[in-house]
């Protein structure tokens, strides 16, 4: 079987690693990428989604792209135990009519002992914003090391 290190049982320093790892690969907005961290038969509440597996993890994240353009993403580690991470995240997007939105949301992680992604619960909001008021300034793809994180932007 395949893994995907860091692995369980996760250390902050570890766990933050993870979070890093997930959040550049969900900025690449590469659906056949981002699946590949998932067990085949991961379980997932997204929204009002209950995904299960790999496939229809896909088609979620295919839609979700199709929908929320020019995204960028900013998680943040909260908490960590054994095999489980607690992580808030926030992303900027807008939609086909140019309304953008800054969606904030927690997530809960649970990993097999391969380090691939059993479970992930998410919780998320949506708030309509002006393009003004957008506070993350990169090119789309990986957030530079540089960029302030949602702590330092007071999010």
């Amino acid at each position: 079987m395949e893994t995907k290190p860091p692995l369980p049982p996760f250390t902050p320093e570890t766990a933050a690693q993870k979070v890093r790892m997930a959040e550049d690969a969900w900025n690449s907005r590469d659906p056949d990428r981002v699946v590949q961290v998932y067990t085949e038969d991961t379980l997932w509440r997204n929204r009002a989604e209950f995904p299960v597996g790999r496939a229809q993890v896909h088609a979620l994240l295919q839609r979700k792209w199709a929908k929320e353009l020019d995204y960028r993403l900013i998680k943040e580690l909260w908490a960590t135990l054994d095999n489980r991470i607690a992580v808030r995240f926030a992303y900027e997007w807008h939609d086909d009519s140019g309304q953008w939105y800054r969606s904030y949301g927690n997530e809960n992680w649970e990993f097999n002992e391969h380090g691939l992604m059993q479970r992930r619960f998410a919780s998320i909001n949506d708030l309509p914003i002006k393009a003004e008021q957008c506070l993350f300034h990169w090119p789309l793809g990986r957030r530079p090391d540089d960029h302030p994180s949602l702590s330092q932007l007071g999010l």
